[in-house]
């Protein structure tokens, strides 16, 4: 084969190669708009089905609360502290939690109610020892335990 400017020979068929795109180009507004369209109605959709995949932010402060009583009743104070707010895992250590929360006794959680701020989870929770107090929970990177009006 013999080198030269590009369209100009030897070529495999005898006629010279064809351009590939010979009209006049199409516009095709309608199916941007459906695209656009779609797109939007896709977010939509997942902002309004996120909550029912995830729970209120109610419930996903009872289930944060009844793992931390429960990880306190068990005993493993690792997995209570992890799911402390970061201004609780300041102030307090791994091992000073139970006192600092349940004392002796175990708690159940009787149900949960929201700050006027619209943030903070305010979850009931009623003791073994007849006591009741209310578990702050507030959304940092998921719910976490973050203070308590029970004195330990």
């Amino acid at each position: 084969m013999s080198g030269g400017p590009a369209g100009n020979g030897p070529f495999l068929y005898d006629d010279g190669p064809e351009p590939l795109h010979t009209g006049t180009p199409r516009r095709r507004p309608l199916l941007l708009v459906a695209i656009f369209g779609a797109t939007v109605i896709v977010a939509v959709l997942m902002v309004l089905v996120l909550p029912l995949v995830q729970g209120s932010p109610g419930d996903q402060a009872k289930q944060a609360v009844g793992v931390f009583l429960a990880a306190l009743r068990k005993g493993d104070t690792t997995t209570a502290y992890q799911l402390l707010c970061a201004k609780e895992q300041a102030r307090l250590k791994a091992a000073d939690v139970p006192g600092a929360y349940s004392g002796s006794a175990t708690g159940t959680v009787t149900g949960v109610s929201g700050d006027p701020d619209g943030t903070t989870q305010q979850v009931a929770v009623r003791w073994s020892d007849g006591g009741t107090s209310r578990i702050a929970v507030v959304p940092e990177d998921g719910a976490h335990v973050c203070g308590t009006d029970r004195a330990g």
